[in-house]
């Protein structure tokens, strides 16, 4: 392999931000960086009893993952998290898998034979999922951990 193929191997793949982001549709970029920090959330929590040291990718399923948003927007923006979800014209968690697979289409984030867009469908209703009441409710439950 020549020089110029070498260093061609070496540099990163240089990501099209207009790409992703027409293949998902209405996000702004905000949203994308939301849902990347949200998987890393939803990842600590999900396998937080898992002791093991070692670097192994672990799975988190649609499912999962719109729980995990939503408990990582309530987290960081507390009673205002549907707004800001809103002023990113996330309304439903299928939106949340528009943009993850916007992202698994540019390899910033992967899937199993297993994972689709339908695994966010519907998986609960923002009106009642951000509701003052619940985000009161998981506030306070934050505040305690």
């Amino acid at each position: 392999m020549s020089q110029k193929q070498q260093q061609q191997k070496a540099k990163p793949k240089e990501l099209n931000w207009s790409k992703i982001l027409n293949a998902a549709g209405p996000y702004p970029i905000e949203a994308f960086h939301f849902v990347r920090e949200g998987l890393t959330y939803t990842s600590q929590h999900v396998h937080r009893e898992s002791h093991s040291s070692a670097d192994v990718e672990r799975h988190i399923s649609g499912q999962q993952l719109c729980l995990g948003l939503r408990d990582f927007a309530i987290e960081q923006y507390g009673l205002m998290a549907r707004v800001v979800l809103e002023h990113w014209h996330v309304r439903r968690t299928d939106d949340f898998g528009r943009i993850v697979f916007a992202m698994i289409g540019e390899g910033l984030m992967s899937k199993t034979q297993d994972d689709t867009p339908e695994d966010f469908r519907a998986v609960y209703d923002f009106e009642e999922a951000f509701n003052s009441d619940q985000l009161l409710s998981r506030i306070a439950a934050c505040d305690a951990c």
